[in-house]
């Protein structure tokens, strides 16, 4: 059952305070006297009618389309009864057919609010009709024939008038209506925004969450696994020959100082430039450098990527960082090879990244927690290249990666 209509919760209160208005005029002007006398009847009926259609309006059927038919139909059942109980003369109750139209209009879609508006329309004029002849009857045969031209022309005009007047409300109401039906879209719309914005945000939180977790995983797992490699084997070299553990000490501690600057760096900003003004090939022949000293393999280095941008360079450091320290910590391999070349145009275009080993290898299905490779891959894709990962038992290990190559400062001023 629809709630009870109040201004609260009315769509449009100074609509419902204008049917009051309009109530409370019908029903003073059957209470006033008239110069013609009444019909029989009396005006207790159309007060009746009067405030039952009144009460009608205090709860508007919004959902069955039949209960709304019948709604409409009573109500204009108690106009015409209205109309006809208890007023003579020209007193013929226009306003309550501009309350049915703007109930209609909350009730029913457009093909029926035409049809109340054409319904209405036909009731004012055949009530007109018919309350103009019965006052041409009421007068005298003298005074009422050259009259009738007279009544004639004005219940043309009326009924013009009356027409124009629906029009007019029936526009005016669906142009609030559609105002509204506006704003409620907006409003949805903005909640559906804020909503968006919300999941943006926990989005970017969590990635930046995993970026801050892969950057301190690839500087400072980087740096602790190979003080990790240098203190065992000081440890192996001690009982034997303690001037070689010795110099492994030196190089651990020189790894500690550098794993204690990585978190100083990570503290202070995590979108530190882990190459620090150094080239790409400088920074990834000191990684090399760094897997020597912990393993005595000395890597085979092919770099030829020449004008890469800074984040580019950033990621492949950050990949070959990771990729050497899984090597050190678990391939046991005796040869390394690290590539990083520019593909032409002409076979595909962008930048090649291969990590190759030949140590011991491992199931590609026994791997699925490791975080380092992870890691490569989620740069990989998060530069909008491709990570691809090849390695069995006994036949080492290769990682491919490949970077879409940025389009240079001419193609951009093209628009290629």
């Amino acid at each position: 059952m629809p709630p009870i209509i109040r201004p609260s919760n009315h769509p449009f209160p100074f609509l419902l305070h204008l049917e009051w208005v309009l109530l409370g005029v019908a029903v003073v002007s059957e209470l006033t006297p008239v110069p013609l006398p009444r019909h029989t009847v009396g005006p207790g009926v159309a007060i009746a009618a009067l405030l039952l259609f009144g009460a009608l309006g205090l709860r508007l059927p919004t959902q069955s389309p039949w209960l709304r038919t019948v709604h409409i139909a009573v109500q204009g059942c108690l106009i015409l009864l209205a109309s006809q109980a208890g007023l003579a003369g020209l007193r013929l109750f226009p306003f309550l057919y501009l309350i049915l139209l703007i109930r209609s209009c909350l009730m029913l879609a457009m093909a029926g609010r035409i049809v109340v508006l054409c319904g209405s329309f036909l009731m004012f004029a055949g009530v007109l009709q018919v309350r103009l002849r019965l006052l041409a009857e009421r007068l005298p045969f003298r005074v009422g024939r050259p009259l009738l031209p007279l009544l004639t022309g004005i219940q043309v005009n009326l009924i013009f008038l009356f027409g124009v007047l629906m029009v007019f409300v029936l526009f005016m109401v669906n142009a609030l209506l559609a105002e509204r039906q506006r704003r409620e879209e907006l409003r949805r719309a903005n909640e559906k925004l804020r909503e968006s914005a919300a999941q943006i945000e926990a989005l970017a939180m969590a990635q930046e969450r995993s970026r801050i977790a892969r950057d301190i995983h690839d500087s400072l797992g980087h740096s602790l696994t190979a003080l990790n490699i240098q203190l065992e084997s000081a440890v192996k070299l001690w009982p034997g020959d303690a001037a070689k553990a010795h110099d492994f000490l030196l190089q651990a501690k020189q790894m500690g100082s550098t794993a204690l600057e990585d978190v100083r760096r990570a503290v202070a900003t995590m979108r530190s430039n882990p190459l620090q003004a150094r080239s790409l090939s400088d920074a990834i022949a000191q990684l090399a450098q760094q897997l020597t000293e912990a393993t005595g393999v000395t890597p085979q280095i092919k770099i030829n990527a020449p004008s890469l941008p800074s984040y580019l360079q950033v990621s492949i450091y950050r990949m070959m960082q990771e990729a050497l320290t899984n090597i050190a910590r678990h391939a046991e391999a005796t040869a390394v090879d690290i590539s990083v070349q520019t593909i032409p145009a002409d076979h595909g275009g962008g930048i090649s990244v291969t990590i190759r080993d030949d140590g011991r290898g491992f199931f590609l299905d026994d791997n699925r927690t490791g975080f380092g490779l992870k890691g490569i891959r989620e740069r990989a894709e998060g530069d909008g290249g491709r990570f691809q990962l090849i390695s069995a038992p006994g036949e080492g290990c290769t990682i491919q990666v490949w970077l879409p190559q940025p389009p240079s400062a001419e193609d951009e001023l093209l628009g290629r």
